[in-house]
């Protein structure tokens, strides 16, 4: 029975971390890399649909993003979600291609970038304390039910603070490393 809820919850704040690299991923650091457009969806016919599944997105040079579709007609609206997204990039289209040259981040850019980093390993944090609190009232419930001593409900309450502070350790550093990355000029 707590196996099953220890599992549960360890794999549910796995989860949580591998959102917060997702999400992570997709703030640009001054170099051009295809995970920058994960987050963007283009309106194709109606349907929101991942930009990664309307074009090929090369890197040909450190600073600069080649965006081929593979349907012509998708120029304009691939361009458009580019242009709304909070990415700050200005696509310049050949016709053929879209080009996102990657500028240089300014201080102020930096910076602000870092507060949005902050703020996302917060919102992780969050989640792996929501987490705990729903693994917590299913042990307590476990043994209301008298299907567990108080004693292993102490033990599986340190067990899950444990954990719960693994995780949250995890995502400072996770939010450390991007953060350097970012201030790295």
């Amino acid at each position: 029975m707590i196996k099953d809820v220890m599992g549960d919850t360890e794999v549910r704040m796995g989860k949580a971390m591998d959102a917060l690299r997702q999400h992570l991923s997709s703030i640009r650091t001054g170099r051009a890399s295809p995970s920058l457009l994960d987050r963007i969806s283009v309106d194709y016919y109606g349907t929101p649909t991942p930009l990664n599944q309307l074009a090929g997105i090369s890197v040909p040079e450190p600073r600069l993003l080649v965006i081929q579709p593979w349907d012509k007609g998708t120029m304009g609206p691939i361009e458009k979600a580019i242009q709304k997204s909070d990415l700050g990039l200005n696509p310049n289209n050949d016709g053929q291609v879209i080009r996102l040259a990657i500028p240089p981040l300014t201080e102020d850019r930096r910076k602000q970038m870092v507060k949005q980093v902050h703020g996302q390993v917060e919102e992780a944090k969050i989640a792996v304390r929501n987490i705990r609190r729903d693994a917590l009232h299913q042990v307590r419930e476990l043994t209301d039910e008298r299907m567990l001593s108080e004693d292993d409900e102490r033990r599986s309450g340190q067990q899950i603070e444990d954990l719960t502070k693994r995780f949250v350790d995890e995502a400072d550093k996770i939010g450390k490393v991007k953060e350097h990355e970012l201030l790295e000029v």
